[in-house]
């Protein structure tokens, strides 16, 4: 796992390699320290994530802005 970085004032978390519970786990981490209107972009190849991050953002009223899956890969862009 790789650490978040800014790229354009989003905050990108890599998590290719993790299952769960580790990709939900890391994410709210890193949202719960975040300011209000922090993007932050997931990249996970857990299928698993495909049901718990739109769960995890209806739970904490976040904002799930976009979804892509590409090559077993899904990226999440989710707006605190």
């Amino acid at each position: 796992m790789s650490d978040s970085v800014s790229e354009d004032e989003i905050l990108v978390l890599d998590l290719v390699g993790f299952f769960c519970p580790i990709p939900i786990h890391e994410t709210r981490k890193l949202l719960d320290v975040s300011k209000p209107g922090t993007i932050v972009k997931v990249v996970c190849d857990d299928p698993e994530t495909k049901h718990d991050m739109p769960a995890l953002c209806s739970r904490l009223d976040l904002e799930l802005i976009d979804f892509e899956e590409k090559i077993g890969e899904f990226i999440y862009t989710i707006k605190k």
